[in-house]
């Protein structure tokens, strides 16, 4: 395992990413959307909310959930850029054979890949926590909330990284993966979600008894559906009275997306070199 994380592939990603001004550039911008959100928040809230000029604990929550879901929101959309070409650029400059000579095995190369990819996106996370001190200033949202939006964010970029890398192995070009890897990310975020719109209303048109069964699979497949139970239990309360199904939404999150990673981590490294068998004949 130490050979795994520890190894002269991810040393070279990470120097050829964090020395790059291009890095420090988009963590900049990031900065800069997150704080213009927040800030604009705040002053709408006390020079436009009606004379108060203070924060309430409840409109710090509010700004709570608007930061932690436009987090989301760019991690969905940053994650398939940084993960797409990690292994069809190396094959585009024609460095894949060079590397595949190497003693790191394919499973090495992988995790290098994938683990210097996400890394930059856990630079923004942390550059952005200075933000979530507001919420605790202002109250509203407890520690344990944050830790848990953080945790899924972390979940979420290691399943989105482990598919865009899936596509950068099976795709010989750059272009094309990262436009499959954001068509599957657009439907599981925003195609999901309108799946389980259409699935309840079809339930409740045709009167069909609990459990909705259909209803319940495409809200598991949807991050946002789901990073909505963690701000309240109200909110898991409703959606389980709403579809007759008590198992926790975010647990079946949980199995499911597991699954699809590993074997999308497991199929990278099969497909990583080519068949080496001399042929018959």
């Amino acid at each position: 395992m130490k050979n795994v994380l520890i190894n002269p592939v991810l040393n070279k990603e990470f120097k050829l990413r964090f020395r790059s001004f291009r890095t420090f550039l988009g963590i900049l911008t990031y900065l800069i959307a997150i704080g213009i959100v927040v800030i604009g928040y705040m002053l709408l809230e006390t020079s436009m909310g009606g004379g108060s000029q203070f924060i309430r604990p409840s409109q710090s929550r509010v700004m709570f959930m608007v930061l932690a879901y436009l987090q989301l929101g760019l991690i969905l959309f940053i994650t398939p850029g940084l993960t797409s070409g990690v292994i069809s650029g190396e094959r585009e400059r024609q460095t894949l054979n060079i590397l595949l000579t190497t003693a790191q095995s394919s499973t090495s190369i992988i995790f290098s890949k994938l683990f210097s990819s996400i890394s930059y996106l856990l630079l923004l996370l942390a550059a952005s926590l200075p933000f979530y001190s507001l919420v605790f200033l202002f109250g509203g949202v407890s520690p344990t909330t944050i830790m848990k939006v953080m945790g899924f964010y972390l979940y979420t970029i290691f399943v989105f990284g482990s598919f865009g890398l899936l596509f950068s192995t099976l795709i010989r070009r750059t272009i094309v993966s990262m436009i499959s890897t954001f068509g599957v990310t657009l439907f599981l975020s925003g195609g999901a979600a309108f799946l389980y719109l259409i699935s309840t209303s079809y339930y409740h048109a045709a009167n069909i008894q609990k459990p909705m069964v259909l209803p319940y699979i495409f809200a598991a497949f949807n991050p946002p559906i789901v990073f909505s139970g963690l701000f309240d239990i109200s909110i898991k309360e409703a959606f389980k009275d709403q579809t007759g199904i008590s198992f926790p939404l975010i647990w079946s999150y949980f199995i499911i997306y597991t699954i699809l990673a590993l074997l999308a981590l497991l199929v990278s490294i099969k497909k990583l070199r080519p068949n080496m068998n001399p042929k018959k004949g």
